[in-house]
């Protein structure tokens, strides 16, 4: 079964609001196993969203609207799906009723456009809404599948979870296998590489699907079946699963959607292991993404954003000979990387100690290039690591693809003990 979104409103359109509810229920709808094969966005206006409404039925068999179905002389929703079915609008009592005790339990003054929010297509299901004021609805005609919900997505959600998804259930999903998944992460190594290394199962998939998505720093791999039960679908998706572990068993970190940060302070949280950090090009992202995961104050003891050289010296005791004079290798360098790991461990007696000094841009520093990055990891009792990384992109980029890899490098260390 296929289905089309058509989000309605013109400020989607000028960008003035993103659409997060067809991301939203793209995700339901596959979990019911509805295949979402196009998302449409149409302005404020009829004729267009007539247009869009008669293209939609020609492609799919649920079509699921949101927005558009305000007071505004703009909503039009409601008056663009009625003309397209040949079907007369009314004021539905029940609804007009919850919009009426708003205003008296709030001693406001009702304007009559207000009344439109209680509108619905002659012969359709109403759709109550118990967060706002505007009814949604559903409706089956000439075997197409038609759900109108509202714009905001504090009222969208609920109406759709709790009284759309049942009505799709029972009317259009009788005979409909639903959708499992499973998402793979992966650290380390980029888009392009990753689906390199899968090509051969991507070119020859069938059942399940393998689709991967990249983010900055990390890829996800999405496998996907229909099946009748969760029990045969998770044989058939952990099979694949287990093959794409094969292949790249060091780099793929977990098997839910999870970030890696998280993985990591779980895994120091149950091994009792402490952690902590000093950074200078990446201004404290690498400790705000560990310390944004809740339960990290278990594992991380704190850390120190040195980006002078007097810092460095004060507070990390970088010696001076490292950072400054004809001879010294530079505050960028393999060197001072080391120290600052080693000492970010030392003064907080933690298992761990991470480093990273850079040049994130926009310009070079010391005649260093932009995107040259050092990290260091130092362990208790163990040799102090220090990797270069060479790294492209903006600014941001640079600070956020450092941070990645070098929480990737921890959990490889942390996976070798």
């Amino acid at each position: 079964m296929k289905a089309e979104i058509i989000a309605v409103g013109t400020e989607l359109l000028l960008g003035q609001i993103v659409n997060s509810n067809a991301q939203f229920l793209s995700i339901e709808l596959a979990a019911l196993g509805i295949d979402v094969y196009f998302q449409t966005v149409v302005g404020d206006n009829l004729n267009r969203l007539q247009q869009a409404i008669e293209i939609a039925q020609n492609r799919a068999d649920v079509i699921l609207f949101t927005g558009g179905i305000g007071p505004t002389e703009d909503d039009l929703t409601k008056d663009g799906l009625a003309a397209a079915l040949g079907l007369n609008l009314h004021i539905d009592v029940p609804a007009m009723e919850h919009v009426q005790r708003f205003f008296d339990e709030r001693k406001i003054f009702m304007t009559k456009n207000n009344r439109k929010q209680a509108l619905m297509i002659d012969g359709t299901t109403p759709l109550p809404n118990e967060v706002g004021l505007a009814v949604g609805l559903a409706h089956t005609h000439n075997n197409k599948y038609y759900i109108v919900l509202p714009g905001p997505p504090r009222e969208m959600k609920p109406m759709f979870t709790d009284k759309a998804k049942p009505w799709l259930l029972q009317h259009a999903l009788t005979n409909e296998m639903p959708i499992y998944s499973k998402m793979l992460k992966f650290a380390g190594i980029g888009e392009s590489l990753l689906e390199d290394k899968l090509i051969d199962l991507i070119r020859n998939q069938t059942d399940p699907t393998i689709a991967p998505y990249a983010k900055e720093g990390e890829v996800t791999v999405r496998i996907s079946t229909k099946a009748s039960t969760e029990h045969e679908a998770m044989e058939k998706l952990s099979a694949l699963e287990e093959q794409i572990r094969i292949i790249l068993p060091e780099h793929m970190y977990a098997n839910v959607d999870i970030p890696l940060e998280k993985l990591i302070v779980d895994k120091m949280l149950n091994a009792g292991l402490t952690l902590s950090a000093a950074e200078s090009c990446t201004g404290g992202l690498l400790m705000e993404s560990i310390t944004n995961i809740p339960g990290s104050s278990g594992m991380f003891l704190g850390g120190i954003v040195c980006y002078s050289n007097d810092m460095k010296k004060k507070l990390l005791n970088v010696p001076e000979a490292l950072l400054e004079g004809d001879e010294a290798p530079g505050a960028v360098s393999r060197e001072v990387a080391e120290v600052l790991a080693d000492q970010a461990r030392l003064l907080s007696d933690s298992d761990f100690g991470l480093s990273i000094t850079g040049v994130a841009g926009p310009g070079s520093s010391e005649r260093k290039p932009v995107g040259l990055v050092y990290v260091g990891i130092a362990e208790r009792n163990q040799q102090t690591e220090v990797f270069e990384l060479n790294l492209k992109g903006t600014r941001d980029n640079i600070r956020l693809r450092t941070t990645k890899a070098l929480l990737y490098r921890l959990w490889r260390r942390l996976e070798q003990r």
